[in-house]
């Protein structure tokens, strides 16, 4: 039965073997189905065998559901994971290539103070900026240079991981046939913190 529930934005992280060919398998899954991915982010993990991927797609809650099954048969996916619902820690990072006219120095460099930007590269007529933060953030800094005149705009996908102990690292390490020693607990264990931008 289907549910016809609204769309909406998801991350998932799979783990995927480090293999030619991967990533067009479980880009295919999504397209066949006719969603798009609207942002996509791939890297090696701690073991260079094993790749990390965060997708985010939007879709009703059924139809991510029969993806992430269906993700979960490919023999190259190790895990699967919809941090939408999860506590999680999320992403982004811009490169923005703003006019920078001699009158609007000193606002551009207020902004990318604000919102804790770097200045990369600097010329006699631009600044550009990194900027790291989650998507109201990154969308925020945008909209404020965008009166000054962007010139060009690099933004990546969306990173994302779980709050809490490595329990995810450990059973896909576990599925690949890697087994790590023990290591005993000390009273001053990690403790799970949070940080905010």
């Amino acid at each position: 039965m289907q549910n016809n529930s609204e769309p909406q934005k998801h991350t998932i992280a799979v783990l995927v073997e480090n293999r030619f060919g991967v990533l067009s398998r479980v880009a295919g899954l999504f397209s066949a189905r006719g969603y798009n991915i609207e942002s996509l982010s791939v890297g090696e993990t701690l073991d260079p065998t094993v790749s990390r991927m965060t997708l985010v797609v939007r879709g009703d809650a059924f139809v991510i559901e029969q993806v992430i099954k269906q993700l979960h048969k490919l023999i190259d996916v190790i895990k699967v994971t919809d941090l939408t619902e999860e506590n999680h820690v999320e992403r982004e990072m811009i490169l923005v290539k703003v006019n920078a006219e001699p009158t609007s120095r000193a606002e551009i460099l207020r902004i990318a103070d604000i919102f804790r930007a770097k200045v990369v590269d600097v010329t006699p007529a631009t600044y550009t900026l990194e900027a790291t933060g989650d998507e109201s953030k990154v969308t925020a800094i945008v909209e404020l240079l965008r009166p000054f005149g962007i010139q060009e705009l690099v933004r990546t996908g969306k990173v994302a991981i779980a709050r809490g102990a490595k329990a995810r690292l450990r059973r896909a390490e576990e599925k690949l046939g890697k087994v790590r020693e023990p290591v005993p607990e000390s009273r001053d264990a990690a403790r799970d913190i949070g940080f905010e931008d």
